[in-house]
């Protein structure tokens, strides 16, 4: 198996999603290893070393993504190994002639936070815990969006996911068991109807997750979960609240959709 690292002075989170991104579109199984914050030169050799040793053991030159912003480190890597992916100094040339200035390094800029961004993001995700599973209606003139659906169905870690990442006030409702005899938006959604968002998924997979927190009960089964998105979907399509079903999507692309569908804004950096 090839053997891919993810190597930064900073966070190596770019150059752990922009690697991610270009492997899957191969078929192939690889080892991922992140090592964030190799920030002098006795840290980069140890890194080096560890890179050549893969190599030697496996006999395959493992594969390195890494986004240093000190030149010197950024060198002592390149000479491992490895075969070494520079994604900062790609794009730094190009841009650097477009906009008719030289760049000016800072280690760990690129997922540093101005303080208000840092703020909003709290802010908003203090809101999605507090506004979880429609705890707090009373909060919902707060919101920038609320999410809707049958239980299990990924409100929860979107709302999360969305305040965490985009600084958006996510809260959400789950419509059970109990309302499915006489579906209908309850007073307190209806007044925010224009911020509702539906989640939805596949019978099949709804089962499999809520086998896990109640093993062989009515609100795992099968015919249990099919009967709660029927009624849960017309009233999607009968209140024309915009929906998405999530069973094949990521959080992320789930949060995606529903920024590209709402045009909701992302906070500030």
């Amino acid at each position: 198996m090839r053997t891919a690292f993810y190597i930064s002075d900073g966070t190596a989170i770019t150059a752990e999603v922009f690697g991610h991104a270009l492997l899957t579109l191969f078929p192939a199984e690889f080892a991922h290893i992140t090592l964030p914050f190799v920030e002098n030169i006795e840290a980069a050799a140890q890194v080096v070393q560890r890179i050549n040793d893969c190599y030697k053991t496996t006999g395959l030159r493992p594969l390195v993504f890494h986004t240093f912003v000190d030149e010197a480190l950024r060198l002592l890597i390149s000479q491992s190994d490895g075969i070494c992916y520079d994604f900062l100094n790609a794009f730094v040339e190009p841009l650097q002639k477009e906009l008719g200035m030289a760049p000016v390094p800072k280690t760990h800029r690129t997922h540093s936070m101005h303080e208000k961004t840092y703020d909003f993001r709290i802010d908003a995700v203090n809101y999605a815990l507090a506004n979880d599973d429609g705890a707090n209606m009373k909060n919902f003139n707060q919101a920038d969006i609320i999410l809707v659906g049958v239980s299990r169905s990924g409100k929860t870690p979107t709302s999360l996911y969305l305040a965490l990442q985009y600084g958006i006030k996510a809260a959400n409702y789950p419509f059970v068991e109990e309302d499915m005899s006489e579906l209908k938006l309850p007073a307190e959604l209806k007044k925010h109807q224009a911020k509702l968002f539906g989640l939805t998924i596949t019978a099949e997979r709804l089962s499999q997750i809520r086998q896990q927190r109640r093993p062989d009960s009515r609100y795992a089964s099968i015919k249990q979960c099919a009967l709660e998105l029927k009624e849960v979907e017309m009233l999607y399509q009968r209140e024309q609240i915009p929906y998405i079903n999530s069973t094949q999507l990521s959080i992320e692309e789930i949060s995606a959709k529903i920024i590209s569908r709402t045009g909701l804004k992302r906070q500030k950096y």
